[in-house]
C-alpha cells in the first residue's frame, strides 16, 4: 500500500491508459479470465483515494489538479465513456465515481472537468447515446446528470440537435432505462430555467409536437411524469411566453379535458393542474372561452364530483379545485 500511494498522478493515469488499451483488444472470453482487469480495479481504487482522501490523509490539491490535467492530456474521460460497454460491472461503477468526483473538484472558481468537457462537446454525446445500450445507461444517466448541473454543459446538450432524442429515450421499452432517461430530461428543462426557455421558445413547434407524443404514450409511466413535468413548466414563471402560447391552443385545451377523464386517477390529479391554468388566465383567447362555454355547465358538474375522496387529506387541491369551480361559473363573453 505504501508503495502504490507513491505513484505520480502521470504514472496512475499511464496504468489506467495502458490497461484499458489490453482490455479493450481482448474477446469477451478473455476479459473474464483476465488479471488486467484486477490490475484496473487497483488502478480505479488509487485514482479514486488520490481525488477522495483516505482515511489517514486529506486530498492533495496538488495532486488532483495534476491528475486531472494528466487525465485531460490523454482524452481518457472520452476513451473511459466509448469503452464502458467491455469494462466489468464493477469498473463501470468505478468509473462512474471517479468522473462524477472529477466534476465536484474546483480550483480558484474554475471547475476543469466541466470546461474539459464543455470543450469536448462529444463527451455529452457519448453520455447521451449511452441510453441505447441498456448495459451501460443508468452509470452514463448518473454521470450526464451531474453533468447538468453546471450551466456550460446543461447548453452544450440543449443547444444541440441530439437533445431531441431524449423523447426517443424517455419512451424505450426498458422500464429502469426509460425512467432514468426521464429524469435525465427533466434536470435538463429545470436546472438551468432561463437556458432551457430559451430552447423551448425557440424551437417551441418541434418541441411541443413531441411533448405531445409523451402525452399521449401508451406507456403510462410516460404519460404520468411528462404531464406533471409539463405542469411544472406551465406553472414556473420563468416559461411565462411558453406557457401563455400553449393555453393559448384548442388542441391543447382538448387534450387536458379528455386527460381529466383518464383511468387513471394520477393522471387525471396531473391534467387538473395543467386544466387550471387555461381556466385561470384572465385572457382567454376566444376560441378557448368558447370550449370552456361549450362544455360550461358538464364541467362544472364534473369538478363538483372531480377527485372528492382526495379533498380530506388534500387541503390545497380542495381550496383549488372550488376556486375552479368558480372560475367556470363566472366564465362569460
Amino acid at each position: 500500500m505504501l508503495r502504490t500511494k507513491k505513484k505520480t498522478p502521470a504514472e496512475l493515469v499511464r496504468q489506467i491508459r495502458d490497461a484499458v488499451t489490453v482490455i479493450e483488444k481482448q474477446s469477451p472470453s478473455e476479459r473474464s479470465n483476465s488479471k488486467v482487469a484486477d490490475e484496473l480495479a487497483k488502478r480505479f481504487q488509487q485514482a479514486k483515494a488520490l481525488l477522495h482522501g483516505d482515511p489517514d490523509a486529506e486530498p492533495n490539491q496538488d495532486l488532483i489538479l495534476a491528475y486531472l490535467n494528466e487525465m485531460f492530456s490523454n482524452s481518457l474521460v472520452s476513451r473511459l465513456l466509448t469503452d464502458l460497454p467491455v469494462l466489468e460491472f464493477e469498473a463501470r461503477k468505478d468509473v462512474v465515481s471517479i468522473i462524477t468526483m472529477m466534476l465536484h473538484k474546483e480550483f480558484n472558481g474554475r471547475n476543469p472537468t466541466a470546461e474539459h468537457i464543455a470543450q469536448n462537446p462529444e463527451i455529452m454525446e457519448l453520455l447521451l447515446l449511452g441510453y441505447d445500450n441498456p448495459e451501460i445507461a443508468l452509470n452514463c444517466g448518473a454521470i450526464l446528470r451531474e453533468c447538468l448541473k453546471h450551466e456550460a454543459l446543461a447548453k452544450v446538450l440543449l443547444f444541440s440537435s441530439s437533445f431531441f432524442k431524449f423523447f426517443t429515450f424517455v419512451e424505450v421499452s426498458n422500464f429502469d432505462v426509460a425512467s432514468d432517461a426521464f429524469a435525465t430530461f427533466k434536470d435538463l428543462l429545470t436546472l438551468h430555467k432561463e437556458i432551457s426557455s430559451q430552447v423551448l421558445e425557440n424551437n417551441y413547434d418541434v418541441v411541443f409536437n413531441s411533448y405531445k407524443q409523451l402525452l399521449q404514450s401508451k406507456n403510462y409511466v410516460t404519460r404520468r411524469l411528462s404531464l406533471k413535468l409539463l405542469g411544472e413548466l406551465l406553472l414556473d414563471r420563468t416559461h411565462f411566453n411558453i406557457m401563455t402560447r400553449y393555453i393559448s391552443e384548442p388542441r391543447n385545451l382538448k387534450l387536458m379535458m379528455n386527460m381529466l377523464r383518464d383511468k387513471s386517477k394520477n393522471i387525471q390529479f396531473e391534467a387538473f393542474h395543467v386544466f387550471k391554468v387555461f381556466v385561470a388566465n384572465p385572457n382567454k383567447p376566444e376560441p378557448i372561452l368558447e370550449i370552456l362555454l361549450n362544455n360550461q355547465s358538464r364541467l362544472i358538474d364534473f369538478l363538483k364530483h372531480f377527485q372528492n375522496d382526495k379533498e380530506a387529506d388534500d387541503e390545497q387541491f380542495k381550496d383549488e379545485k372550488a376556486f375552479l369551480i368558480k372560475q367556470v361559473e363566472q366564465l362569460h363573453r
